[in-house]
């Protein structure tokens, strides 16, 4: 017997939440967004997020929000530390149903409509994965701010800042590009700056990837952009050697970024069917399907 009455996809991110309300059936009737409830950056920030997301998503279809008429399908960064899961189940609210899955496994879903194929996510964080013939989900990257998340916002802004670090100190030319970068954090001189990284988290230092972006035909930028293309290129080649699969980029940095790949895998990408939020609804609806069939 149905016991809810509404799906709700979350895909939540280090940047910001998104959020979709569907029908039974599937059939979305309204999105909305919400701070970051990425759990790396707190479990109570995570929920506290996702419910204004789903109020707000309620609200614009006209909708009376009660949680436990809703399943709920979340694809969270973060969700592969293991005692944050924990901690973000048990933080959950009185739902019909939960399913907690990695964002890059919602935006596979979403990319390739549940069929097989590579995807590589680039937003705030990065993450890599495949699902395969057999159904089968492996991931490629992942490990988080700040020693992975290749290609990211955060990866990017991570090392441009060292760009206005050395433009302040002498050992770099103090031009547009570090001039830019400043103005963004704020800063105008080394104490100030310091000030700026001692409280940057990923965020903060996502928050720096347009800057990097619009100064593109910068060498130092050139530089790194080309090694974010390589490093896409090696999670899709280790993901799928045979090149069997198709590929795709998605998150806010992939279509900027799919320029630097390198042509022989750049040959490979397509465009993604659908956002991770829509991959997010899918995953609601399987676990509704599980949870009829219990």
């Amino acid at each position: 017997m149905q016991t809810y009455t509404w799906l709700v996809g979350v895909d939540g991110g280090g940047t910001g939440t998104r959020v979709a309300i569907g029908e039974a059936n599937g059939t979305e009737r309204a999105r909305a967004a919400a701070g970051p409830s990425g759990l790396g950056l707190g479990i109570a920030r995570a929920w506290e997020s996702i419910e204004t997301g789903c109020r707000a998503a309620f609200e614009k279809a006209g909708l009376a929000f009660d949680w436990s008429q809703c399943v709920l399908g979340c694809g969270l960064a973060g969700v592969n530390n293991p005692d944050w899961l924990a901690a973000f189940r048990e933080q959950a609210p009185p739902v019909a149903g939960l399913a907690v899955q990695s964002d890059a496994y919602t935006t596979l879903l979403g990319a390739h409509g549940g069929e097989p194929g590579v995807v590589v996510a680039l937003g705030t964080g990065s993450i890599a994965a495949v699902l395969d013939a057999s159904g089968a989900c492996r991931i490629a990257g992942g490990f988080g701010f700040p020693s992975g998340d290749e290609a990211s916002g955060a990866w990017f802004g991570l090392r441009a800042v060292v760009w206005a670090q050395e433009a302040l100190d002498g050992r770099a030319p103090f031009d547009a590009f570090a001039q830019a970068l400043l103005a963004h954090t704020g800063a105008t001189d080394r104490d100030s700056l310091i000030v700026w990284l001692c409280a940057a988290n990923q965020t903060g230092y996502a928050s720096l990837a347009p800057v990097v972006l619009a100064h593109r035909e910068h060498p130092f930028v050139a530089k790194l952009l080309a090694e974010a293309g390589e490093a896409i290129a090696k999670f899709i080649v280790a993901l799928d050697p045979t090149t069997a699969l198709p590929a795709a980029l998605s998150g806010g940095l992939g279509q900027p970024l799919r320029e630097w790949v390198p042509q022989a895998v750049r040959e490979r990408l397509r465009a993604p069917l659908a956002d991770s939020t829509s991959g997010a609804l899918m995953l609601a609806q399987r676990e509704a399907a599980r949870l009829a069939g219990a």
